[in-house]
C-alpha cells in the first residue's frame, strides 16, 4: 500500500459541524432532495425515498461521525458519513461517504469534508480509511486519488484505501479548533436568520398599519 500524501487543504476555512440525532430530519431532507443520478452515485443504487428514510433512521451517532456544511439559510448543503468498522482482529478502519447538493457543487466541499473525516479518524485511532464508489463517480475517486489512496477498480465499482498516520497533538488541537469555529459559525448564522425574520415580521406589521390608516382615511 502506498504511503499517504494526504495533507489538509489550505485557504479559506469551511465551517464543518458535527451532526447528531437532532439533525436526523435535516439529513433526510438533504438526501431526499438529491436528484436520481446523485442518489445513485451516493448509495451505489437508485435509492428510493423509503430506502433513504431507512438509512437515515439507522444512523448510529454514538458509533459513527456525521459532518455537515450549512449555508446562510441554515440549509444542509453537504454531508459526510464516517462509519467506523469494528474489527477486533485487524487494523481499526472507517468508511467514508459524501453527498453535496447540486447548487453547492464546484466549491470543494466534498474534499473539505474528506479532510475533516480523515482528521477525526486519525484522532480516533483509525489506521485505514476506505472509500467504496461506483467507477463512474469520478469526483469521489479524484478525492481519494489526490489524498494518496490506493485505487482498485473492479468493473463498475472502485475501492480506495488510505493508510492514516497516527494522531498528533497538532491533529487533536486542530480538530478542536475547527469544531469550535463550526459551532460559532452556526450560532452566528442562526442569530442572523432570527434577526432577518424579525425584520420581515416588522415590515409586515408596518405595511399592515399603513394599509389600515389608508382605509380609515377614506
Amino acid at each position: 500500500m502506498a504511503e499517504p500524501k494526504h495533507k489538509p487543504r489550505s485557504g479559506r476555512i469551511v465551517p464543518i459541524r458535527a451532526l447528531g440525532a437532532g439533525h436526523r430530519e435535516r439529513i433526510a431532507q438533504h438526501l431526499l432532495d438529491l436528484e436520481p443520478d446523485d442518489r445513485y452515485l451516493r448509495f451505489g443504487y437508485a435509492a428510493t425515498d423509503e430506502q433513504i428514510r431507512r438509512y437515515v433512521d439507522g444512523l448510529d451517532f454514538e458509533r459513527d461521525e456525521v459532518f455537515g456544511i450549512f449555508n446562510r439559510k441554515l440549509e444542509l448543503i453537504a454531508i459526510a458519513h464516517l462509519a467506523f468498522i469494528p474489527d477486533p482482529d485487524g487494523a481499526p478502519g472507517a468508511e467514508f461517504g459524501v453527498s453535496v447538493a447540486k447548487k453547492a457543487r464546484g466549491r470543494g466541499y466534498g474534499a473539505r469534508l474528506f479532510d475533516r473525516a480523515v482528521m477525526n479518524a486519525r484522532n480516533e485511532g483509525v489506521e485505514l480509511m476506505f472509500i467504496h464508489a461506483l467507477s463512474e463517480n469520478t469526483a469521489m475517486i479524484k478525492i481519494a486519488r489526490n489524498a494518496g489512496a490506493t485505487i482498485e477498480r473492479a468493473g463498475s465499482e472502485t475501492e480506495a484505501y488510505l493508510r492514516l498516520p497516527p494522531a498528533t497533538l497538532d491533529s487533536r488541537v486542530t480538530e478542536m479548533l475547527e469544531a469550535r469555529i463550526a459551532e460559532t459559525d452556526y450560532g452566528l448564522k442562526k442569530q442572523a436568520r432570527k434577526f432577518l425574520q424579525f425584520l420581515s415580521n416588522l415590515q409586515e406589521i408596518r405595511a399592515g398599519a399603513i394599509g389600515a390608516r389608508g382605509k380609515s382615511g377614506r
